[in-house]
């Protein structure tokens, strides 16, 4: 029988638990995830999960707002994404309580639990919560996510009709969080080549702008067995998105449209 565990370093091992401050009203546990890379010449320790207690009576209403508060009076040396707490930076995405989301629009209380935190999955770990974007970023700027036109420019905006610009409903608000792609199993196995739910939204999104000329060109750059037809509509893009968007719904539009050009 074949066994299946994970290497002897990238364990999990027990963490810190910092007890509640004296004389809480209503101590909640944060179980959050830490690992840092060694300093050059030092032995790699393993993640570990640290246990933080605090009072919420004393703490804001959402998780970032418990992490905020770890770090400035409990742990300074925690560390994560955050700017502008109301959901439209996608810095804070991470994995809480088992789903992608943003920690400043995820409440406390929707947590029956302990809180447990962690970075978005299958991303290279910089430190703690903090994932590394590189690659998802890289594959966002490949599918050039601006107009590309070859007629002339007009002497002022280009316009659209309203129901034109009703087409980019559901594809514009992306905020490039990366809940989607990294809640994909597609994406974790073939991140290399596969675009991902994120990338492959915005594609559309340009595709199906009226003032863009470009769209059999972004075709043939997508009609790829890996850069789009990896996906499988598995859904899970769309169950996570924190802005409530449908990338699966996106990606078979262009799946759609590439059939319909043959």
């Amino acid at each position: 029988m074949v066994e299946f565990a994970l290497p002897a370093n990238s364990k999990i091992g027990p963490g810190t638990v910092h007890p509640a401050p004296k004389g809480a009203k209503n101590p909640r546990r944060f179980k959050i995830y830490r690992w840092s890379a060694a300093e050059e010449g030092a032995q790699q320790e393993n993640p570990r999960v640290d246990t933080y207690t605090l009072d919420l009576a004393a703490t804001g209403p959402m998780v970032l707002d418990a992490l905020i508060k770890i770090k400035n009076e409990v742990d300074a040396t925690l560390t994560f994404r955050r700017s502008c707490r109301e959901g439209v930076c996608g810095s804070c995405a991470m994995n809480i309580d088992g789903q992608n989301t943003l920690a400043c629009t995820k409440p406390i209380e929707d947590v029956k639990d302990d809180v447990k935190i962690y970075p978005l999955p299958h991303l290279a770990v910089v430190k703690d919560l903090v994932p590394d974007m590189t690659r998802f970023y890289a594959q966002h700027a490949s599918i050039e996510p601006w107009i590309k036109t070859e007629s002339a420019a007009p002497d002022r905006e280009r316009l659209q009709s309203p129901e034109e610009r009703a087409k980019l409903d559901g594809l514009y608000e992306c905020i490039l969080c990366a809940c989607c792609s990294t809640s994909c199993p597609s994406y974790w196995w073939n991140s290399e080549r596969y675009l991902g739910p994120a990338a492959l939204l915005q594609a559309y999104r340009w595709i199906a702008d009226s003032r863009d000329e470009s769209a059999g060109e972004r075709l043939d750059a997508l009609e790829d067995p890996f850069r789009l037809y990896r996906c499988h509509t598995i859904m899970n893009c769309t169950q996570t998105c924190p802005k409530h968007l449908n990338p699966a719904k996106a990606i078979g539009e262009v799946k759609k449209l590439v059939v319909e050009r043959r």
